[in-house]
């Protein structure tokens, strides 16, 4: 394989391995026109029904659905290491000094940085939560598009003002798609909560908020409102398809019921419950209820096949293990809910997130033959458990080769960790973070 083979508008692609939505399949091909897949099918078929393409035979490898990070801060990146062996809600301590350091240029350098490594751990999609930076979240946008990644981008509307503004701002963008973030139900008042969710649900944006993430954060709720934080957003009326709740790690049965019902998603983040959570999300039981939830990183760390790892070795061990549930949803269930239902999470069902004829192609290109995956029987289980992200050959986006072999073939990927390494430093002698230091 050469990076050339990926380049020009149609591409029919002949993989070993093709993931669709019923799961992989052999024989199969994709042709890819502009933007989109424009047929999948068997490969003898497309290849006779497009004579004028060479076919781009991938031996040993597979095509599957890019991963869909329901839950990112793009503009943490400069404090990934300052978080290890913090307490719980160190956004006090940590991340609201770090992000109100920031100024347009290392804004856009630690979103672009973010970007990048999203890319190398196979990330097409990354929903961003919404920066406290003092800046124009134009600085986001552009960071993400030139990196090629598709944005899910927030903007935070606490004070209720800039809403409409921003959900008109990115109309018909092919890469970023707007949000409106409000970062825990505290930081504004009812009404603002009740007439951003209305915003989002006639825009057919989403809605991300924080929710029940912290014991803390339950109680604060609980003594200001009377009301824990997803009981008091369906009380408000803000509870619906167009809500993303972020974490969701403390929920009761009932507040399980009220996701269940009103069609909200959440965002099921298992290695930021096991850095600095207080518990882990049900994900299995939410999945049993028919509650809609998709899988982020919450920034800690971008790869997507340790991402899908930990979600079900998260799940065994807080749940799995004490009702003697061996298989914890089984492999194809952590895919799906990385892609297909993660996209879903994030309002972009009918964008991106599988393998189908009118679907972004959005995709990536993994090197199947290898110790690792051989001999082969289960392949869903296999990417979950055993792959890893340097088996990731190509990454594509919207139908452009964003990432050969780790690193973008269109631009210095690594001037850009040279410029963020000098930076990052500074930015974080400027916010003076509250550190406890472990022992």
């Amino acid at each position: 394989m050469r990076a050339e083979q990926f380049k020009g508008a149609r591409k029919l692609l002949v993989p070993e391995l093709l993931m669709l939505p019923e799961g992989p399949k052999r024989g199969q091909a994709v042709l890819v026109d502009g933007r989109k897949f424009r047929a999948v099918g068997p490969a003898e078929q497309l290849m006779a029904a497009h004579p004028g393409l060479r076919p781009v035979r991938l031996d040993g490898h597979l095509i599957m659905p890019g991963f869909v990070d329901a839950h990112h801060h793009l503009t943490q990146s400069f404090g990934k290491a300052q978080s290890f062996g913090q307490p719980s809600e160190i956004f006090k301590t940590i991340w609201e000094p770090l992000e109100h350091a920031l100024d347009r240029d290392s804004a856009y350098v630690s979103a672009k940085l973010a970007a990048l490594e999203a890319l190398r751990g196979g990330f097409t999609t990354v929903a961003d939560a919404g920066t406290r930076a003092p800046v124009d979240v134009a600085a986001i946008a552009r960071a993400t598009e030139e990196a090629g990644i598709r944005c899910v981008l927030s903007k935070v509307v606490s004070d209720g003002r800039g809403g409409p503004e921003h959900l008109g701002r990115w109309d018909a963008h092919p890469l970023v798609h707007p949000s409106l973030a409000i970062p825990v139900p505290e930081d504004a008042s009812a009404k603002v909560i009740k007439r951003t969710a209305d915003l989002c649900r006639e825009a057919g944006a989403v809605l991300q908020i924080h929710v029940n993430e912290h014991l803390a954060s339950v109680e604060r709720s609980l003594k200001s409102v009377g009301r824990r934080p997803v009981e008091y957003l369906r009380h408000l009326g803000a509870l619906g398809p167009q809500t993303l709740g972020s974490h969701a790690t403390l929920l009761t049965p009932g507040e399980m019921r009220m996701l269940a019902d009103s069609g909200a998603a959440i965002s099921y983040n298992p290695v930021a419950s096991a850095w600095k959570g207080n518990a882990v999300a049900h994900a299995t039981m939410l999945a049993a209820m028919g509650v809609r939830f998709g899988t982020g990183t919450d920034g800690t760390r971008g790869d997507g096949f340790r991402l899908v790892d930990a979600a079900e070795t998260a799940q065994r061990l807080a749940y799995g293990i004490a009702s003697g549930d061996s298989s914890c949803g089984a492999g194809r269930m952590w895919l799906e809910h990385a892609t297909s239902l993660s996209a879903d999470a994030l309002g972009l069902s009918e964008v991106t997130g599988e393998i189908s004829v009118g679907k972004a192609a959005d995709f990536l290109v993994v090197d199947i033959d290898v110790p690792e995956l051989t001999p082969s029987s289960a392949l869903e289980w296999e990417l979950v458990r055993l792959a890893g992200r340097d088996q990731i050959t190509a990454v594509v986006v919207d139908g452009r080769l964003r990432l050969w072999e780790g690193w973008p073939p269109d631009w210095d990927g690594r001037a850009l960790v040279a410029r963020a390494a000098r930076m990052g430093p500074e930015v974080v002698r400027r916010a003076k973070l509250q550190r406890v230091e472990p022992h």
